[in-house]
């Protein structure tokens, strides 16, 4: 597994709850682009429409070999590859609950095909990341002694 980009802001701002691994429709040299790391997550999320699975906000750069009279869109909304009943559980758990789902991770499987990992995730509040962030320190300072006391 080649992992391309991670969400890193994901962990901090949400409870994440499920993982699921998905497949990504990709246009022209998105592929390409993907494989030179030119992915930003930031700021993107899932939306199921019309029992579909898109995701938004999902940066992809255009490549240096990219014609230049087809250039597609590079915030574009990408369709998800996912079976049915993935996408009817989590429209019910993200309708009942007040869930979101968002995008972790970015990578390239065995195969060679680019895959999506999205996760079903509950919004913290502010105390929890500071608890989070506290946590943490702690942590930190406990290997940190132990690494001393040996």
């Amino acid at each position: 597994m080649n992992i391309i980009t991670r969400n890193k802001k994901a962990y901090h701002d949400y409870f994440i709850l499920e993982h699921i691994e998905s497949g990504i429709v990709l246009q022209g040299s998105e592929v390409k682009s993907l494989r030179n790391g030119r992915i930003n997550l930031k700021e993107s999320f899932v939306r199921i429409i019309n029992a579909e699975c898109f995701v938004f906000g999902m940066h992809i750069s255009f490549s240096k070999q990219t014609n230049p009279y087809f250039k597609p869109n590079e915030k574009r909304a990408r369709k998800l590859l996912l079976h049915r009943k993935q996408i009817d559980k989590l429209a019910g758990q993200v309708s009942q609950k007040g869930l979101s789902i968002i995008p972790l991770q970015v990578y390239f499987n065995k195969k060679g095909k680019a895959k999506i990992l999205i996760a079903l995730a509950k919004g913290k509040k502010e105390y929890d990341k500071r608890a989070t962030i506290k946590r943490r320190e702690l942590d930190k300072e406990a290997r940190a002694s132990l690494k001393e006391y040996r």
